[in-house]
């Protein structure tokens, strides 16, 4: 970073253009953003500091705390202050400069011992499922998640897991049952019974509770999709205000979900170069088996998508996935929450009320209305990528127009 005035203006100015060519950030937050990166230049210039190697998340919130002492500002302003020097260093890459890696934690206060504890704890049950179980990295991601969930519930009821109880367990599963489905709490106790029994054989434990841990019954096929009617599918799509970056995003990527049946996984996975733009084709990967399917870029959506790619998708992305984040980082959307978010914002804008709005809601409308359309259902399976064709079955409990047209008469 140069240290003359005009390079600091040279440099404040090539920020700022890439800022404004990412298209995702005001002219009051960038103006907001060049005075916390002036006064962070004047900081490490009084206290005779590299600016470029003190630009990490430490640096900057030492800086933060003093300039808050020294200001007395809000909790908020700081977040608000850390935020625009990371945002700065960004763009500071973006422009070809080393910096240090911004890494949350490194160089801050420890965490809590109990807080130790319970992540080595969870280490070494992974390792327990991977080296004598055989579970898949997948497994052990999402039997850690429901841990992390136990563990935080008995901390906060002072105990350890070599004090847990079957009343903490019981505790456990009521507190969640008003947040979490059935199929959720099943398996929250199936990674509870494991975790139990690992206690036991490490010795944390004296009792093996394991048996004790009755999860409830989940019925294959015993609630249909939650699928939206095809007329609010429309009203969203037409309510997405497409002058916008973030619209032109969220249009493409809504509209693909509703045309061609796409879950999250395969929206958040999509490259650039998956779309082929002169042989007129969309490659798409299914997450769950790990095969290709080729589908036609039919004229609607190639529409969407070069309208998002020109004038929508950031310049300065470093990823090349389609859909991105529009605030810096501008990193691929990261998982299902993201599209869930996205599609629950619109549907609220076009006063779309559903009793439950998930990342699949799109998709299972889309197999609903070609069922409803007369598509053979071996083509719908191909289309959303099924393997068996009971999966495609369930949708004809939800094509209630099209089974009222083959009900046979009531006799009289």
């Amino acid at each position: 970073m140069p240290s003359t005035e005009s390079g600091k203006d040279r440099t404040f100015a090539e920020v700022e253009r890439v800022w404004r060519e990412n298209r995702c950030l005001t002219d009051h937050t960038i103006a907001l953003y060049r005075v916390w990166a002036q006064q962070f230049i004047e900081y490490c210039r009084t206290h005779r500091l590299q600016p470029k190697s003190e630009l990490t998340y430490a640096g900057v919130t030492r800086f933060t705390n003093r300039h808050a002492r020294a200001r007395r500002l809000a909790t908020e302003t700081l977040k608000n202050g850390r935020t625009a020097l990371h945002r700065w260093a960004e763009a500071l890459q973006t422009l070809g400069e080393q910096l240090p890696p911004w890494r949350p934690g490194v160089g801050i206060r420890p965490a809590p011992v109990s807080s130790r504890q319970c992540s080595a704890l969870l280490q070494e049950y992974a390792e327990h499922m991977r080296c004598y179980r055989g579970c898949a990295s997948r497994t052990i991601a999402v039997q850690r998640f429901y841990l992390e969930h136990l563990l935080k519930f008995l901390r906060g009821r002072g105990r350890s897991p070599r004090r847990l109880r079957l009343i903490d367990i019981d505790a456990l599963l009521a507190e969640r049952r008003p947040h979490w489905s059935v199929r959720t709490l099943a398996d929250l106790c199936t990674a509870l019974r494991g975790f139990l029994r690992f206690l036991y054989v490490s010795g944390r434990l004296k009792v093996d509770l394991s048996g004790a841990v009755l999860a409830p019954r989940v019925r294959r096929g015993a609630h249909p999709p939650r699928a939206l009617p095809w007329p609010d599918v429309q009203r969203i799509l037409r309510g997405i205000e497409r002058t916008t970056a973030v619209g032109r995003r969220d249009y493409a990527l809504l509209l693909m979900m509703s045309v061609y049946g796409c879950g999250a996984g395969e929206i958040i996975r999509l490259a650039l170069a998956d779309i082929d733009w002169h042989g007129g084709t969309l490659c798409l990967r299914r997450p769950k088996t790990g095969t290709q399917i080729q589908l036609p870029l039919l004229p609607a959506v190639a529409r969407a998508l070069g309208d998002y790619l020109r004038h929508g998708r950031p310049v300065h992305a470093p990823t090349r996935a389609v859909f991105v984040r529009m605030k810096p980082p501008h990193i691929a959307l990261a998982a299902s929450s993201a599209v869930r978010h996205i599609l629950c914002r619109w549907a609220a804008r076009a006063q779309v009320r559903a009793v439950f709005l998930g990342s699949h809601a799109l998709r299972h409308a889309h197999a609903c209305r070609q069922m409803e359309l007369g598509t053979r259902p071996k083509l719908i399976g191909d289309i959303l990528g099924h393997r068996d064709p009971q999966s495609t079955s369930v949708y004809l409990r939800v094509a209630t127009e099209r089974l009222r047209e083959l009900a046979l008469p009531v006799p009289r």
